[in-house]
């Protein structure tokens, strides 16, 4: 996401047809597969947000973002995010 400003927002659809739009804080790769730390975008800055770590993956040549479902895998992707992130903050 290197010299890129301002954020980026992604909508999403569940299984019931339901919406949701999330800003994108990270992307990374990693193990030959890509991951995305996203917040929900209508949250307010005041209210702390929890930050969710999605997998990109391919089902039936469609992308297809789904959760983590190993917890090594989550706590290593997490982990390399959250130094990402930390790394960005520290550089502007």
């Amino acid at each position: 996401m290197a010299d890129t400003f301002g954020s980026d927002f992604m909508t999403i659809v569940d299984e019931d047809g339901t919406e949701y739009e999330l800003e994108i804080l990270s992307t990374l790769e990693y193990n030959g597969g890509t991951y995305l730390a996203v917040i929900p975008a209508d949250d307010q800055e005041d209210v702390q947000t929890e930050v969710s770590i999605l997998k990109s993956v391919e089902e039936d040549g469609e992308p297809l973002l789904c959760a983590i479902e190993d917890d090594q895998e989550l706590e290593t992707v997490y982990n390399l995010i959250m130094e990402q992130l930390y790394q960005e903050e520290d550089g502007e």
